[in-house]
């Protein structure tokens, strides 16, 4: 595992080249010396807790922004190893491919339903809505006691921040996408 200071080292120059500041423009945004930033980016310092929240302060970032190591600009989510969660006995199933980040406001979601399957949803936080396209099949989406049939091609959007269900409904296996986007 890299360590911290690495990290820090990265992110920090990344992110102080990317807003096109100097050190001297960093030491005066953060309050923190344009020595000890050289020294931070270089990875010869190990900066404080404190040193770090300055630092986020000062350039208007997330700590984890400086802590965390940077995504990849691409990465291939295999199937295979995505770890599935079932439910009603196994006929339904979601394989949550990207999952919600602070930076990110949503996370999406593949699911299969056998013939049948069922799942009961409560609400989630006030605004989230939620975004399905029906690959394989039909589903059928019941939202405030209404219900809406959506076939192979379909979409649908719908505030989820009531309870809702998900029911297939028609005769062969249901494939879908889900995209949940929860508001700041």
């Amino acid at each position: 595992m890299e360590e911290i200071n690495l990290i820090v080292a990265k992110n920090l120059k990344s992110l102080r080249e990317g807003k096109k500041l100097s050190l001297e423009k960093v030491a005066e945004l953060t309050g923190v010396s344009k020595t000890m930033i050289g020294q931070i980016e270089r990875g010869e310092s190990s900066p404080t807790i404190t040193t770090i929240w300055k630092i986020a302060h000062g350039l208007k970032i997330s700590f984890s922004a400086l802590i965390n190591n940077p995504q990849p600009d691409t990465k291939v989510i295999l199937k295979s190893e995505v770890q599935v969660l079932s439910e009603d006995n196994g006929k339904y199933r979601v394989y949550p491919y990207f999952s919600f980040q602070e930076d990110r406001r949503f996370e999406v979601y593949s699911i299969e339903i056998e013939k049948g399957g069922f799942l009961s949803a409560d609400s989630h936080g006030e605004g989230t809505e939620e975004f399905l396209t029906v690959f394989d099949g039909e589903l059928t989406v019941n939202v405030n006691n209404i219900e809406y049939t959506v076939s192979s091609g379909d979409s649908i959007r719908f505030k989820a921040d009531r309870p809702h269900s998900y029911h297939n409904s028609g005769e062969t296996l249901t494939r879908l996408s889900m995209t949940i986007y929860y508001p700041a």
